[in-house]
């Protein structure tokens, strides 16, 4: 069975998309729909831009999110997901390639999302890290301790959980962390505490806007990032959706629950490798490849 990941924030590179834009004429056309939907020329900054600008979360987000759903649209009858899933941002542009979003909503609530958490970011300064080489309930349990916010936000493969918190409270984990014998604790060069508490502020801004925005029936079920599990009914997607930014990423138990489910090829639409080698880590023997236009 064919599982297809989409990635998140932090697989963007410059010259992203370009070559779906000189090939085919449905990818243009898209492309510059979205141009006119964000009110700038991402394409530009896409195509040609500098690393900063890329950087920059109201430009990632989208620019990711083009990437996946229009390679994922040029792909045509070759898309044929079993199963789908993504990674934070990812999630939307699963959602997207399956039909559960039309692509104008997919992208007008990922950029609603990304100020969102901008403004949120503003709010609190905050930060997360890497900790690589513990078990997960050791993570937990070391997080749940420590008075301050600090809390496992993205669970990527086993001995990979990513913390998120306060400046002062992601400090002091990972401390104790690598007391405890982490390999490494590894600060990220982020903008804030994302699938945190502290994201709260933008959940309950992009909430109104998930509210608002109609869902359809995906064409296969959805992994989603809230509990691992797979959804195809769109209220049911809709409450896992609101709930994503101040909640852990479960990638971990997707994975797991994926190979359970039949998974036995897993195909990432979208820049970058990185979910080919977290499933990897998950099921050795699980066929994995970019997709290709």
């Amino acid at each position: 069975m064919k599982a297809y990941g989409f990635p998140g924030q932090g697989a963007q590179f410059v010259g992203m998309g370009k070559d779906l834009y000189e090939k085919y004429p449905e990818a243009k056309a898209m492309f510059e729909e979205a141009n006119k939907i964000l009110g700038f020329a991402i394409t530009d900054l896409m195509f040609a831009g500098t690393e900063e600008d890329l950087k920059q979360t109201k430009v990632t987000q989208p620019a990711i999110f083009l990437h996946s759903v229009i390679l994922a649209k040029v792909l045509g009858s070759n898309f044929k997901p079993d199963m789908v899933a993504g990674h934070s941002l990812g999630e939307f542009s699963a959602l997207t390639a399956a039909g559960a979003l039309s692509f104008e909503d997919g992208l007008r609530l990922v950029y609603a999302r990304a100020m969102a958490m901008q403004k949120a970011c503003e709010l609190n300064p905050s930060t997360m890290a890497a900790i690589l080489g513990l078990d997960d309930d050791v993570v937990e349990k070391i997080c749940a301790e420590i008075d301050e916010v600090v809390v496992p936000a993205n669970y990527n493969c086993p001995g990979q959980l990513v913390i998120s918190g306060t400046l002062k409270g992601v400090d002091i984990a990972c401390e104790k962390l690598k007391a405890a014998g982490a390999k490494r604790a590894l600060p990220l060069k982020v903008g804030g505490a994302f699938h945190s508490p502290l994201m709260e502020p933008a959940r309950v801004e992009l909430a109104a806007a998930i509210d608002a925005t109609p869902f359809n029936k995906p064409i296969a079920p959805v992994y989603q990032n809230v509990d691992a599990k797979p959804y195809t009914d769109p209220v049911k997607i809709k409450q896992n959706l609101i709930l994503q930014l101040t909640s852990p990423v479960r990638w971990t138990q997707i994975s797991f629950n994926m190979l359970n489910d039949g998974m036995t090829e897993f195909i990432e639409v979208g820049p970058g490798t990185v979910l080919q080698g977290l499933v990897k880590k998950v099921g050795s023997n699980v066929e994995v490849k970019s997709a290709q236009a």
